[in-house]
């Protein structure tokens, strides 16, 4: 099989402007059928707008996104949707709607996109939550779960419609170590039980450790490095030395910084 064959996202000289700011110059990668692909990088690196424009949700500039071998990027809006149904997204702060049951927020996709019984609805919602080890959680609204589980509810939610890929944006943010281990571990579960793609933004070290099977590196909205994390670990590349070292930017910059200055935003 060609690595073409074996590839799920294809990213060509991808370029992203706010503006006339530039904010990802360029960004080339691939991601495999099946596996852990991390993005990672300093706070405001380009790591959040790469994974928006991978999963759909804004249009570049520039470049091409090719998933499941359709260009992304020449799609009309309704093409879009559609391509989006095979997708999964889990958001940083679960996203999940405060006036629904955790129930509802699971079957949300499933009542929107597709024609099945309320009944199979409801059979498929348990199975979902029980993935995540939410069994029973149905009736409980949002607000009387605590932040780990928000977070497993919200991938049962991405779950729902059986997608081919998952997208997470900063999965254990805001969460202890042991919270955060157990969500790790439950991102590679869905991966080595369902043969899920996972496309995973961070910049927890401890994350990557435990779930990557490749890892890309941003800095600055460019690829610096792409690999396993020991061939990201062996390059010899001032940010990636001081990123893996822990060492503050000696200049006094960092890419939170770079990111104001070409939005005004700290997001």
């Amino acid at each position: 099989m060609s690595d073409a064959a074996e590839n799920i996202i294809d990213v060509k000289d991808l370029v992203v402007r706010y503006g006339d700011r530039t904010v990802l110059d360029g960004i080339t990668l691939s991601i495999k059928r099946g596996e852990t692909f991390v993005i990672l990088g300093g706070s405001g690196c380009g790591k959040s707008t790469l994974l928006r424009n991978l999963c759909g949700l804004m249009r570049p500039q520039g470049g091409s996104i090719v998933i499941g071998g359709r260009d992304f990027t020449a799609m009309s809006d309704t093409e879009r949707v559609e391509a989006r149904k095979r997708m999964g997204m889990c958001f940083q702060g679960s996203a999940l709607f405060g006036s629904m049951t955790v129930g509802d927020n699971v079957a949300l996709p499933l009542r929107e996109h597709t024609k099945l019984e309320e009944s199979t609805i409801d059979i498929m919602v348990k199975i979902k939550l029980e993935l995540v080890g939410l069994s029973g959680f149905e009736d409980y609204m949002p607000s009387e779960l605590s932040g780990g589980m928000k977070k497993r509810a919200g991938l049962a939610r991405a779950m729902a419609m059986d997608p081919e890929v998952i997208f997470y944006d900063e999965p254990s943010a805001g969460l202890d170590p042991v919270v955060g281990a157990g969500l790790d571990m439950l991102i590679r579960k869905m991966q080595l039980t369902f043969g899920l793609t996972s496309v995973v933004v961070t910049h927890e070290m401890e994350s990557v450790k435990l779930i990557a099977d490749r890892v890309c590196m941003l800095d600055k909205g460019r690829v610096i490095g792409m690999g396993t994390l020991d061939e990201l670990r062996a390059l010899d590349h001032p940010f990636v030395r001081q990123f893996f070292d822990r060492r503050p930017d000696e200049e006094g910059g960092d890419s939170s910084q770079y990111y104001l200055s070409i939005t005004g935003d700290m997001r």
